[in-house]
């Protein structure tokens, strides 16, 4: 059931729980993905990148297989498909392809133009029914060539982006993409306390989920936090599973070099990660 992050998000916040993004790739990713939603009950964003997109043959393309399958799989759960990380004119483009929610990423530019832009965005969305998300602080690590120092949100920036109507907001506090480094200091807590004040409710968002501690994860959604981004644990999980296949010979064993064999091992674990997050999260049987 395809519907914007809007409605699933507020009820995460009020509820006390969190809604994972799962960052999708091909095919294998948005069946691992609904799949396990569905067995478990709870409500999902699928995120995609810009050139996860491109990878995927556009934005038209992703939106008619998550379409097709969402229809063929019988899911009932609420499943958002959002744009991460998009540019101004990407947000656009998604939008138009029928994606039910976008995020702009202004972060990278002066506050002012970041300013400017998230209203346009938000206008254009809100008139199609589609949610938005905005970012104050870029989040550190690299995606998609866009390498981010994760610097920490400033407050009355947070309160401006916010006021322009924005559904969900993410901001810096020290979270990466990617790997987190052996002497990463962990999340600002004091920084997401102070941004859950100015926000006024608005559902909050941490990107690189992947490798931040439990501990740390709960205690964020206890201060606001509605959606946990996850994407490069759910790529280690497909590549170690292959990589096992592959190193036991048995792509040699009969068909196994057909590639829905090839790619069993790496759906199935990728499966086990994401029912691992929506359990760490709370999210079962909440959809």
């Amino acid at each position: 059931m395809l519907v914007s992050a809007k409605d699933m998000l507020q009820k995460a916040r009020a509820e006390g729980y969190g809604v994972a993004q799962i960052n999708i790739n091909n095919l294998e990713w948005i069946k691992a993905v609904l799949s396990t939603v569905q067995e478990l009950n709870s409500p999902v964003i699928l995120g995609v990148s810009e050139g996860a997109a491109k990878y995927m043959g556009g934005y038209e393309n992703v939106m008619a297989m998550v379409t097709a399958l969402d229809k063929a799989m019988k899911i009932t759960v609420p499943v958002a498909v959002h744009l991460d990380h998009g540019t101004y004119e990407g947000a656009f483009k998604a939008i138009r392809a029928g994606f039910t929610s976008v995020m702009f990423d202004g972060s990278h530019y002066p506050f002012e133009e970041n300013l400017k832009k998230t209203k346009e965005v938000v206008a254009v969305a809100h008139a199609c029914g589609v949610s938005v998300e905005a970012e104050v602080g870029s989040i550190g690590g690299e995606e998609d060539g866009v390498i981010g120092l994760g610097e920490v949100a400033d407050i009355e920036e947070c309160r401006i982006i916010a006021e322009t109507g924005v559904d969900l907001f993410a901001a810096g506090i020290g979270n990466i993409h990617g790997k987190y480094p052996a002497n990463w200091p962990g999340l600002r807590f004091d920084v997401l306390e102070n941004v859950a004040k100015v926000t006024n409710g608005v559902p909050l968002v941490l990107h690189g989920g992947t490798g931040i501690p439990a501990d740390q994860i709960k205690k964020a959604i206890s201060l606001g936090i509605a959606k946990i981004n996850v994407n490069t644990e759910l790529q280690l999980a497909f590549a170690a599973a292959t990589r096992e296949y592959i190193l036991a010979g048995k792509d040699l064993e009969s068909k196994g070099f057909d590639p829905r064999k090839l790619l069993d091992p790496g759906y199935k674990a990728m499966k086990k990660v994401v029912a691992e997050k929506l359990e760490m999260f709370g999210s079962v049987n909440k959809a």
